[in-house]
C-alpha cells in the first residue's frame, strides 16, 4: 500500500480520502484495512477513520477479514453480474434523458473527447478517458439524481482489478462503441444510442468476464 497524504486535498472527507484511495488502485481487494496505519498514513485521527470503515462497510465496500478488522471488497462472480445488469440499465436510462436535455456544445465535446481518444493507446490512459467520457454523458443528463445514481455505482465498479483495455482488440471495440453513441446523440436518435450504449456495457461485461477467465487460468 502506498499511500501519502499529497493525495487528497485538504477539503476532502477521511470517506472520500479512502475511496479516491480504492478507485487509484491504492487500496486493493482483500488488503486489510488497518485503522491506525490509514490515520498515520493520511494525517487523521483514529475516530473520522473508524467512521469512515464504518460507512465502507455499510455500503459493501469493505467487509470483515480473515484476521479481526476490515479488509477491502472483492466481487465475486454473481455480484459482477449484477453490477452490470444495474449499470446497462442506468447506462441506457442517462442516454435516453441525454438525447433530448444534451446541448448541442456538450455533444459537441464528446465528440472531441471521441477524436481525442483515437490517439491513445495506453491502457491506463484508455481507462481514465473512459470514465471521463462516461461522466460528460451524465452531466449532459442535467438529472443529479440519476448523476448521484451513477456515483455510486461508480465506486463499486472500482473494486474491480485491472482495466479491460489491456485485453487485445478492446481497446479499438470500445472506440468504435464510443463513436456510435456519440453519432447517434448528434441526430437525436433515442432508439439507436440506447442500443449503442447498452452494447458497450455488455462487451465491456464480455471482457470483464476475459479477464477473469484469464486470472483463474
Amino acid at each position: 500500500m502506498n499511500l501519502k497524504a499529497a493525495h487528497h486535498d485538504v477539503t476532502m472527507s477521511p470517506f472520500e480520502i479512502l475511496i479516491a484511495a480504492i478507485e487509484r488502485g491504492d487500496l486493493l481487494p482483500g488488503e486489510r484495512l488497518q485503522e491506525t496505519r490509514l490515520a498515520e498514513q493520511f494525517g487523521l485521527s483514529r475516530t473520522p477513520i473508524r467512521e469512515a470503515l464504518h460507512r465502507l462497510e455499510t455500503l459493501g465496500l469493505a467487509e470483515p477479514g480473515p484476521q479481526r478488522g476490515l479488509i477491502v471488497a472483492s466481487i465475486s462472480y454473481e455480484r459482477l453480474r449484477q453490477l452490470f445488469a444495474v449499470r446497462e440499465g442506468l447506462e441506457k436510462m442517462a442516454i435516453q434523458l441525454a438525447v433530448s436535455a444534451a446541448s448541442d456544445e456538450e455533444i459537441a465535446l464528446l465528440q472531441r473527447m471521441v477524436d481525442s481518444e483515437k490517439t491513445l493507446t495506453d491502457s491506463k490512459a484508455l481507462h481514465d478517458h473512459n470514465r471521463l467520457f462516461h461522466r460528460q454523458i451524465y452531466r449532459s443528463t442535467h438529472n443529479p439524481y440519476l448523476n448521484e445514481m451513477l456515483d455510486n455505482l461508480r465506486i463499486h465498479l472500482s473494486l474491480l482489478r485491472g482495466t479491460t483495455y489491456a485485453l487485445t482488440d478492446r481497446a479499438e471495440e470500445a472506440k468504435c462503441e464510443h463513436q456510435a453513441i456519440v453519432a447517434a446523440l448528434a441526430l437525436r436518435d433515442a432508439e439507436a444510442a440506447s442500443a449503442a450504449a447498452c452494447q458497450h456495457i455488455r462487451n465491456g461485461y464480455r471482457a470483464r468476464l476475459a479477464i477473469i477467465s484469464q486470472s483463474e487460468g
